[in-house]
């Protein structure tokens, strides 16, 4: 993403004041948030419902903005490193993770989102910073507009065509995010029901794949996660091809959890493995039980925020029944 922090980081402060900013924050966002919480956990936003609203965005993201999202790749081989590497196989993953376009607080950006086995043959997983957010000071609530996914994305193509985003579903406690308080990250997670394609096909059929969707899934194991990242946290990597925005990259390793301090608190349930993969990546997919044959298997979670307790680790929220479980059935059934 671009307008933000690379994933969102946010300042933070000790436990006890984030306990009662937390307080004042629920109170003050109640008065004051242009976007309301609806009643219960979750909040959703049409986002383009006509078709004439679905072809406005299909003519907003011309190949030109896209590539102005590009950053400029270096002339040099790609580096294979299990903390950030280019995955070339053809399989399911190359089909079903892609490229999440939108526009933030009328700033251009880009994430990264996944398709999900769904009932309605639509619905992807990203971040919920991807689809709405506040300003980088944490007023101005604001849903993502123009969203546009492009499964499979590589170099400018759209081998399984282009879907339009038609609702974004997230916890309605993301709201309230002030992008100071940590506890929020728990709640940085969010589906996005798709429009079809121009030849009338839904995602899930048109990539022929569909990823599962796993809930309070152990979090100390071997986890694969994906992205399309513009920016990489090693800048002996910056400008390699698959820190462009360009071509999907990968981490893989033992997920750690994010430990809280004082200065740095924050929830339990925030994991990741280590990788340098930076803005764009938000809302890539952290696999469980991934097949590396096959590119199939369970999305636990997202890819949130960066973690550098020595050596740097990319985490996000593990999926819970609690908070992901309604998001998902409210998305697969609309």
């Amino acid at each position: 993403m671009t307008s933000k922090p690379i994933f969102g980081l946010r300042r933070r402060v000790g436990v006890a004041g984030a306990v009662t900013a937390l307080v004042t924050a629920t109170l003050a966002g109640i008065a004051q948030q242009p976007v309301t919480a609806t009643p219960g956990p979750v909040a959703t936003h049409a986002v383009a419902v006509t078709a004439a609203e679905r072809q406005a965005v299909l003519a907003y993201w011309t190949p030109q903005r896209i590539a102005a999202l590009k950053t400029p790749s270096a002339q040099v081989p790609p580096v294979a490193k299990p903390d950030g590497a280019p995955w070339t196989r053809a399989d399911a993953v190359s089909r079903t993770v892609g490229r999440l376009f939108f526009t933030d607080h009328g700033e251009d950006a880009s994430c990264t989102a996944t398709v999900l086995e769904s009932a309605n043959r639509s619905t992807v997983v990203t971040a919920a910073h991807c689809v709405n957010n506040t300003d980088l000071i944490g007023e101005d609530n604001q849903w993502s507009a123009n969203v546009l996914f492009v499964p499979g994305y590589t170099d400018g193509r759209a081998p399984y065509g282009r879907f339009v985003g038609r609702l974004s579903v997230v916890a309605s406690t993301w709201l309230l995010n002030d992008q100071i308080e940590s506890l929020y990250d728990s709640y940085d997670q969010a589906f996005v029901v798709l429009h079809p394609n121009d030849d009338g096909r839904r995602v899930q059929d048109a990539v022929g794949a569909a990823q599962r969707i796993g809930y309070d899934v152990p979090g100390a194991q071997m986890v694969h996660q994906f992205g399309y990242p513009r920016a990489s946290s090693d800048e002996a990597r910056e400008g390699l091809p698959e820190y462009t925005g360009e071509r999907l990259a990968y981490c893989a390793g033992r997920a750690v959890e994010q430990q809280a301090t004082e200065d740095w608190p924050e929830p339990p349930g925030q994991w990741g493995t280590a990788c340098v993969m930076g803005g764009g990546s938000s809302g890539g997919p952290r696999f469980a039980h991934f097949d590396r044959h096959t590119g199939l298997g369970t999305v636990v979670g997202d890819n949130s925020h960066g973690y550098q307790p020595g050596k740097r680790y990319l985490v996000g929220p593990q999926f819970s029944t609690a908070i992901t479980r309604p998001l998902f059935q409210r998305a697969q059934h609309s």
